[in-house]
């Protein structure tokens, strides 16, 4: 350890004058708090987004192709899509819109016609069935959502009329009655309360439309987030007259609002770390204003300004790392007991723990943010030592 360290160590522990050591445990103190809030809010964001990103790949396609005038031919489609590298399987789905008619009243749904006989689909509803088996999905057979029944008081068993004016037939002929085999919970509330499951040809006399016609083709991928390049691979495949999405780009919206939100909180949350670099500011001033004749002596004996900046600077930056490491270990500390032992409803969340998902890129931007601003803290004391002449400092010793 060089004389800059010993020296500026010695100051940040000095047993000597109670006002300048609890100035130098504020500091500490406040860039410590400022990481901590950092590292706990960006891993509770991180978490949550985390969390939404797998449900929403669980119920939706990694890739959906889908075509104005619907997709017809589909189990060619389906073959020549299945071949491609990097794909797990495709199935094809009609999508739509009715009412359920309940009490004289009507709620809009969305129905969801799905191939039974798919390993695709049976793997994608699997996962959030709750109650019922997906393999009685036939006929005049539905599977509703959690919300959906919970709200209706439905169960296994009962009976729904649903009423489509789009399928062009007057009369009775707008009404289907479907027997519930199955309650789905994916714990997004407007999904489970709004979308419901149908055999593909059910959907198909629903919606009168033609037995070898779909809405569109739900593709699985081995890796999720290689969806923009499977993408292209499809273009060359099929063609370019089909509208070919990713899960990426039917949820942007969504996505860009989460990224917003949590680099938002992690600028302002920044802003307590530069709150508390003005700690560090007045500690290194109150530092120099009674360290005085000490720097007067160093002068005299030869220590360059250069050095009497550096003693400062290393205060500062002292006071940074030992803050920072504080903050971490506390940030560590209170994101394993959020995550373990702090309870959210589940019914709001389908989680009951606070999801925290802490990146190591995230932990290093923290990091070097806060020895940045403790760094840049130190510039004005560190100079104003420096200017000090050995005449002035000594003049009244």
């Amino acid at each position: 350890m060089n004389y800059e360290n010993w020296i500026s160590y010695r100051y940040l522990i000095a047993s000597k004058g109670r006002f300048l050591k609890f100035l130098n445990v504020v500091s500490i103190a406040g860039v410590a708090i400022g990481v901590a809030s950092l590292i706990v809010v960006l891993g509770i964001m991180t978490g949550f987004g985390n969390n939404l990103r797998d449900k929403i790949l669980g119920v939706n396609p990694h890739i959906a192709i889908t075509k104005e005038t619907g997709i017809t031919h589909y189990q060619d489609v389906v073959t020549e899509i299945s071949a491609i590298e990097g794909v797990k399987g495709a199935a094809p789905f009609i999508q739509g819109s009715l009412f359920l008619e309940y009490d004289d009243k009507a709620q809009a749904l969305v129905v969801n016609g799905v191939d039974s006989d798919s390993n695709v689909s049976a793997e994608k509803f699997k996962r959030y069935l709750k109650k019922g088996q997906f393999a009685d999905l036939r006929g005049n057979h539905v599977i509703i959502g959690n919300e959906l029944a919970r709200y209706y008081g439905y169960e296994v068993g009962d009976e729904v009329t649903l009423l489509s004016p789009g399928s062009g037939i007057t009369g009775k002929g707008w009404r289907f009655n479907l027997k519930i085999v199955g309650v789905f919970d994916t714990g997004m509330v407007d999904f489970d309360k709004t979308m419901i499951v149908v055999d593909l040809k059910k959907a198909q006399e629903i919606f009168d439309i033609p037995e070898d016609v779909v809405s569109g083709l739900s593709v699985d991928l081995n890796r999720p987030y290689q969806a923009k390049e499977v993408k292209q691979k499809i273009y060359k495949k099929i063609g370019f007259s089909y509208l070919i999405r990713t899960w990426i780009e039917l949820n942007h919206n969504l996505f860009d609002a989460l990224f917003l939100e949590k680099w938002g909180l992690f600028i302002i949350l920044t802003l307590m770390v530069l709150i508390a670099s003005f700690n560090i500011i007045s500690t290194l001033i109150v530092t120099v204003s009674t360290k005085i004749h000490d720097i007067g002596i160093l002068q005299s004996i030869g220590v360059p300004k250069k050095s009497i900046r550096q003693i400062f600077t290393k205060q500062g930056i002292w006071i940074g790392l030992v803050g920072t490491f504080w903050g971490v270990v506390s940030g560590l500390g209170l994101s394993y007991i959020l995550s373990h032992y702090i309870k959210v409803p589940a019914e709001i969340y389908s989680i009951d723990r606070v999801p925290v998902d802490l990146q190591m890129m995230d932990m290093i931007i923290i990091v070097v943010s806060a020895l940045v601003i403790s760094y840049l803290a130190t510039i004005y004391p560190a100079a104003k030592a420096a200017r000090l002449e050995p005449v002035e400092a000594l003049r009244y010793e």
